[in-house]
């Protein structure tokens, strides 16, 4: 029985635990096209999918700087299951025409992809550092203060290195984890001796490779999708469109897991 003047706490719902709604009234449609509302629920769950990646890897990058490697290993099963899902979720944006498309286009205004904060952090966590993607984000604004955070700690190669040396292997870590990966002949001929133990470790390398050939294989489908959708026309926001992300493919993020296969 409620207390006199205790207000009552309403009970707990699927609809309310989830969120439901506020998440299904956030699709604001600027046209009366069909097509749009499917443009804005695809990009919406990416952005979901972006934040729960950026999950795992904060907990992947913890457990391998503890030498975990079960967890480790399970958590870049899980990451690289999600980024299956997300590069399948092109399928459903494909099966909308370049005309569907062009007819709510110019009420993006200035808005586009090249702005998702989270994709852009995302990138920095894996070990891209490049001062360029602050363009689309205003100094001193939440967005890229996180983007920047990510490029100054430690990438999740670097995490992998630690792992090795918790492991056992004479790695060296001391390196400027502000700049990009480099290719190490030294961290190569470690790899070496990991791919012969082949245990654990060895296992988290080829899940890392696995994860390398995910994010090529999500560049690459995402620039067809949107050369089949507007060719080589400039990108919302006055982005190159596809002329920029062709330059995105085919650049490892681990590039001494992949210049060391031709050794083994």
């Amino acid at each position: 029985m409620t207390e006199p003047g205790q207000a009552t706490q309403e009970a707990l719902s699927y609809t309310s635990y989830l969120g439901l709604d506020e998440v299904l009234n956030s699709q604001r449609l600027r046209s009366d096209e069909h097509d749009e509302l499917l443009f804005i629920v695809i990009h919406q769950v990416y952005e979901l999918w972006f934040k729960q990646i950026l999950h795992e890897a904060a907990f992947l990058q913890t457990n391998l700087e503890k030498g975990n490697t079960a967890h480790s290993i399970r958590t870049l099963r899980r990451i690289l299951t999600i980024l299956k899902v997300a590069v399948a979720q092109i399928d459903v944006l494909e099966t909308m025409t370049p005309s569907q498309f062009t007819s709510f286009r110019a009420r993006l205004d200035a808005s586009s992809g090249f702005q998702s904060a989270q994709f852009r952090e995302l990138e920095a966590v894996l070990g891209r550092r490049d001062e360029r993607v602050f363009a689309h984000y205003p100094e001193g604004g939440e967005q890229r203060k996180r983007i920047s955070e990510a490029m100054a700690r430690p990438s999740l190669f670097d995490s992998f290195l630690a792992y090795l040396k918790v492991s056992g292997y004479a790695v060296d870590c001391d390196r400027d984890v502000t700049r990009s990966v480099e290719p190490s002949p030294a961290l190569q001929a470690i790899l070496l001796d990991v791919y012969s133990d082949d245990g654990g470790p060895s296992v988290v390398a080829e899940c890392l490779v696995d994860l390398d050939e995910g994010m090529q294989e999500w560049r690459y489908r995402h620039v067809k999708m949107v050369e089949r959708t507007i060719g080589d026309k400039t990108g919302t926001g006055g982005s190159s469109g596809a002329t920029y992300l062709r330059t995105t493919l085919f650049q490892p993020m681990f590039p001494d897991l992949w210049a060391v296969r031709s050794r083994l």
